[in-house]
């Protein structure tokens, strides 16, 4: 979708019943303001939809708390997870007052990046995204029930020198202890190859081996 009648024409073909206005703050956590589709139309995308700002942490205060989300058509796509059938768009965050982009918004922050990039040469455009990261952990249990929630994640790394005393956990990816450094290093050759596969298959004949099971280390062993 490129224009807000292709949002509108969406909205009426796919028979959507919410609108879910979306923004970030600036921690990078998701924020969102749900619609029902009756108070979507072309006003929207030319003027915004005001909401209360003073809920997002490091924004406004309660005596200034109006603000402004310009919805963004091109972001328009349906959410696959909603009960009811929802229509998502990211926004930009403006002040009402002057219709300028709030000096908050990650969104807005971005934008201005990009535009100084350009301005200055340097390229011609400007690439943002999630650094990736994950956990090893020997067992995680979790519940979610009406009254109780809870969560529980064990990780058992211990020195396979010294089997009776804890290894200090790792505080970055870069920094190797005894007990983690060498799963860690199986894991991370088992991905890159494995990646290595997906895009150039012809290297299958001489990668067999990155198709055994992982294993963390033996740490009983003297």
């Amino acid at each position: 979708m490129k224009t807000a009648k292709d949002v509108l024409k969406s909205i009426k073909d796919n028979d959507v019943k919410y609108v879910d206005l979306r923004f970030t703050d600036p921690r990078g956590k998701w924020q969102h303001v749900t619609f029902d589709t009756g108070m979507i139309d072309d006003d929207v995308f030319a003027e915004g939809l005001m909401f209360d700002g003073s809920s997002i942490a490091g924004w406004k205060a309660i005596n200034e708390s109006d603000m402004c989300l310009m919805p963004d058509p091109v972001t328009a796509t349906i959410d696959p997870f909603f009960a009811e059938t929802t229509l998502v768009i990211i926004c930009d965050v403006l002040e009402p007052t002057t219709g300028e982009p709030y000096n908050r918004d990650p969104r807005g922050m971005a934008k201005k990046a990009e535009a100084m990039v350009k301005s200055m040469g340097v390229g011609d455009a400007v690439f943002f995204g999630p650094e990736a990261e994950f956990f090893v952990f020997d067992d995680v249990r979790f519940q979610t029930t009406i009254t109780p929630a809870s969560s529980w994640i064990r990780r058992n790394c211990r020195s396979t020198r010294t089997p009776n005393m804890r290894a200090a956990i790792s505080a970055t990816a870069s920094a190797p202890r005894p007990a983690t450094s060498r799963f860690r290093r199986r894991i991370r050759c088992r991905t890159c190859a494995r990646k290595c596969l997906a895009r150039w298959p012809r290297w299958a004949s001489r990668s067999r081996s990155t198709t055994t099971r992982l294993r963390p280390p033996n740490t009983n062993s003297a």
